[in-house]
């Protein structure tokens, strides 16, 4: 895996920014910009810790509560979802909605990430109802160039 974060970082140099999914050890050794922290990987005191204050720090939220409580950490930005049904994970956290989007908006002045379901055809509404970015998986899988220069159209 870090052969693979490596090239990845040395194919995109530094045009991209690059952030690594829970590991730690990988976002230093592969050279990314960020590391990105689940409710139950490293809490986000720890990640800051190891990561140092110059790499962006996020932590994924699912609720009021939990992003409440990501509000208080080192994090530089906060995600929430899934905001719509998604098929990227076996077991997903239930759905947010839009509602949940708002809601998010106003307990934090974080940049905040929606997640979760999000395609060409919603991710207009997410903006819309607070979240600052949105990330997406599944919709740019399909035909990643296409669907990136749709995404940008829509969300430009």
């Amino acid at each position: 895996m870090l052969d693979e974060a490596r090239e990845l970082r040395a194919r995109l140099g530094t045009s991209v920014k690059l952030i690594m999914n829970d590991r730690a050890d990988l976002c230093l050794a592969a050279g990314f910009d960020g590391l990105h922290v689940g409710q139950d990987d490293l809490s986000a005191e720890s990640a800051r810790s190891i990561i140092g204050p110059d790499r962006w720090l996020g932590v994924s939220t699912h609720n009021p509560e939990q992003l409440s409580e990501a509000d208080k950490t080192a994090a530089d930005y906060l995600s929430i979802g899934p905001v719509f049904a998604t098929t990227s994970k076996a077991n997903p956290d239930p759905v947010v909605g839009l509602a949940g989007v708002r809601q998010a908006r106003e307990l934090t002045r974080k940049p905040l990430v929606a997640i979760g379901g999000i395609t060409r055809v919603n991710a207009r509404s997410v903006i819309e109802a607070g979240a600052d970015s949105v990330a997406v998986i599944s919709d740019l899988l399909r035909d990643p160039r296409k669907s990136a220069e749709e995404f940008l159209r829509v969300l430009g």
